[in-house]
């Protein structure tokens, strides 16, 4: 008797809505969160940028806002470019100064290029982890930042450079002059390496740092004081990681188990250009490149639908959906060009977007992308911003506010599963949740002639006779399509998009969903 009234509370509880993976999904601020980048040196000029010239000393170079990042020249006695050295100006306080602009766009968090102290203006040559770069500003400056974003209702993300230092580090400095120093197992040093030292993918300005040495661990994630720890005390709700894949299974799980106990429900997420299903297991989500493959390949033809289909299908089973739905889904970002120079024809760009906003995971919207801003490859994909094409008659940033509210107002585009829908000339999914109207079905035609298919859709719950409507709006006068038993009849335009909600046929006052959810 005992068993019976237990999984009868059980399923009323279930009935009731009361608890379930879905509403478990919802409350982790991670899953299917809006991601939006920002280099602070390029997001904001400061308010006084007179004051701030003796902090870019020569070689360094402070350049006008107006102007754009251009191919340096290879300086042999600092190992690096020229165009590594010019900044722009912009810090903390400034970017600080236009969150209302990221809150306004419905970002749910705010991803901040390295802000750590170092010599270039990317500031991947860690100088001091602990340490602001004085030209950002203090520790104190990114407290006050990581609280105003968390009162706007949005979390902060930092990037985690832990691969390697700046060979302009006093650790490394001294580590490479003294055999005796106490930083010189941190370091990789010796004559079998090009310019003394090992390096990250040769480029000598960045010494690779020694993760085998217990200490090196201990100052970057295992300590009570150590950088992760000490940063997600400070405000931070997370890290990126870059290279994350050179840092191994062994020392992501290590970090990310830190980065838990630390700060419960925080974010790791890694730069990992890998496939990413085994990586899953080792950390909590990754910059999903393998995905950016397939809905870049759709929205240039490049891909068959159904053999992208298969791919995205193989991806998600393989990495499996509560991953995929932290995982950042991006289309540019400081070391690609930018989308609009990636593609330049609209309709291309409009596939490119709506995947990226349709399928599982979090979208990653580098800073300039809502208003069109170009760039090719880096430092041209780094410009500053361009705040003069913030306007309200600005067709790109008009399209991605459309694809934001789709989102937040779609629970199943944020936390539901996967599904594809079976077609041949037609890149077509379902995103569902436990709620059978709640479904959403996307159908994109890459293609240049108009496709008019039967689709099968294997949601058991979906009623005949329900009307598909589209409520993307990129297609002028789409006409509903009519749900038949598990299949649905489409008509898309060339390079057209579709995005498909139910809605229930009016059967004076029959409800056929009564009695599903």
């Amino acid at each position: 008797m005992k068993r019976v009234l237990v999984a009868a509370a059980a399923l009323s509880t279930a009935l009731a809505g009361e608890a379930g993976p879905f509403e478990d999904r919802e409350r982790d601020w991670r899953n299917g969160a809006i991601v939006y980048q920002v280099i602070v040196d390029r997001f904001a000029p400061a308010q006084d940028l007179d004051a701030k010239r003796a902090l870019y000393p020569a070689p360094k170079l402070l350049r006008g806002w107006d102007e754009v990042p251009k191919a340096g020249t290879y300086l042999p006695e600092l190992k690096l470019s020229s165009a590594e050295l010019e900044f722009w100006g912009g810090d903390l306080a400034s970017t600080m100064g236009r969150l209302g602009h990221v809150q306004a766009l419905g970002a749910d968090v705010l991803y901040l290029n390295p802000i750590h102290l170092a010599y270039t203006n990317h500031k991947y040559d860690a100088l001091d982890f602990q340490a602001i770069s004085p030209e950002y500003g203090t520790r104190a400056d990114f407290k006050r930042l990581a609280a105003d974003a968390h009162q706007r209702g949005m979390k902060v993300v930092l990037d985690g450079v832990f691969n390697h230092m700046g060979r302009n580090s006093p650790a490394f400095k001294e580590a490479f002059a003294d055999p005796r120093s106490p930083w010189r197992d941190w370091f990789a040093i010796g004559p079998q390496y090009e310019g003394g030292a090992r390096s990250w993918a040769g480029y000598q300005n960045l010494p690779e740092l020694n993760l085998e040495n217990p200490a090196v661990r201990r100052y970057l994630w295992q300590a009570p004081d150590s950088v992760l720890r000490s940063y997600l005390r400070d405000g931070a709700d997370g890290w990126r990681l870059d290279t994350a894949y050179e840092l191994g299974h062994t020392y992501l799980r290590e970090l990310t188990a830190a980065a838990h106990r630390e700060k419960p429900g925080s974010l790791v997420v890694g730069e990992i250009v890998n496939y990413p299903s085994d990586w899953l297991k080792s950390i909590d989500a990754v910059m999903n490149f393998t995905l950016r493959e397939i809905l870049l390949g759709v929205a240039q033809g490049e891909l068959e639908p159904a053999t992208a289909m298969r791919m995205t299908s193989r991806l998600v089973n393989e990495a499996g959906i509560e991953p995929m739905l932290k995982s950042w889904v991006l289309i540019d970002n400081h070391d690609i060009p930018r989308m609009a120079t990636q593609l330049p024809q609209v309709a291309q760009r409009r596939i490119a977007q709506a995947l990226q906003f349709t399928l599982p995971g979090a979208p990653n919207l580098y800073y300039g992308a809502e208003v069109g801003m170009t760039g090719g490859p880096d430092p041209q994909n780094r410009g500053p911003m361009r705040w003069d094409l913030v306007r309200d008659d600005n067709p790109e940033l008009v399209w991605v506010k459309k694809l934001i509210a789709l989102r937040k107002a779609h629970r199943a585009l944020r936390v539901g599963d996967f599904r594809a829908v079976e077609s041949r000339q037609l890149f077509a999914f379902e995103r569902h949740t436990d709620r059978a109207l709640e479904t959403v079905l996307v159908v994109v035609n890459p293609g240049t002639q108009t496709v008019r298919e039967k689709l099968m859709v294997a949601n058991a719950h979906l009623m005949p006779e329900t009307p598909m409507v589209d409520v993307l709006g990129l297609v002028p006068d789409a006409a509903p399509a009519g749900f038949g038993p598990g299949v649905v009849t489409v008509e898309v335009p060339p390079q057209g998009v579709l995005v498909l909600r139910p809605q229930p046929k009016a059967l004076g006052g029959y409800n056929r969903y009564k009695r599903v959810r």
